[in-house]
């Protein structure tokens, strides 16, 4: 009998949760929640799914900010998410430049290796959400469903091509969590 998938989802962060910026994000004031992204969070929770972001950050590893400022930035999330009812399980990040050739880097799936021994869970089938084909790439080689969202890169992503087979593509992540809750707004399947 198949195993079935734990109630987890895993998301990137910037532009899937919140706002991105090719300047990266820096600090605080610059992290912006993406509309309806904290809500959906809060939905998953409150349905019994756990979340957790998985997100590179290089721009630590390029000198631009450093991890108080990282610490603050998630601690703005927390407290956003803690006042609509919902909560992110952990966050794991790459402070890494793709230089240092590290295995924890998108699209290497060292991060969500980590997550899957940290929870002790497979990580076959549970939805991973990003904007990036590194994150859709990273999930599959620790079979994750892809999940692209057409917020932040998504729209570059999705034109550019290329993406996983039965990657599934939502407006964003609140359409997601809306489908993945209810069945609600059909996702288009990626090459359709």
């Amino acid at each position: 009998m198949p195993q079935t998938p734990p109630k987890l989802v895993v998301l990137d962060r910037d532009g899937v949760v919140n706002l991105d910026s090719d300047q990266f994000i820096k600090t605080p004031d610059e992290w912006i929640p993406i509309d309806g992204s904290l809500e959906a969070i809060a939905a998953l929770n409150q349905a019994g799914y756990r979340v957790v972001i998985v997100s590179n950050q290089s721009g630590i590893g390029r000198g631009l900010f450093e991890m108080s400022a990282l610490n603050a930035m998630h601690e703005k999330m927390h407290k956003a998410l803690a006042n609509l009812g919902g909560r992110v399980d952990a966050v794991f990040f790459c402070p890494h430049t793709a230089a240092d050739g590290c295995d924890c880097r998108k699209p290497k799936p060292g991060m969500l290796e980590q997550l899957a021994e940290r929870f002790g869970v497979e990580l076959k089938g549970v939805p991973l959400v990003g904007d990036s084909l590194r994150d859709l790439e990273a999930g599959l080689a620790v079979g994750c469903a892809p999940h692209l969202v057409l917020t932040g890169k998504g729209p570059k992503t999705e034109k550019k091509g290329g993406l996983p087979p039965g990657t599934l593509i939502h407006d964003d992540l609140r359409a997601f969590a809306r489908w993945l809750l209810t069945g609600d707004g059909a996702p288009r399947q990626a090459g359709s």
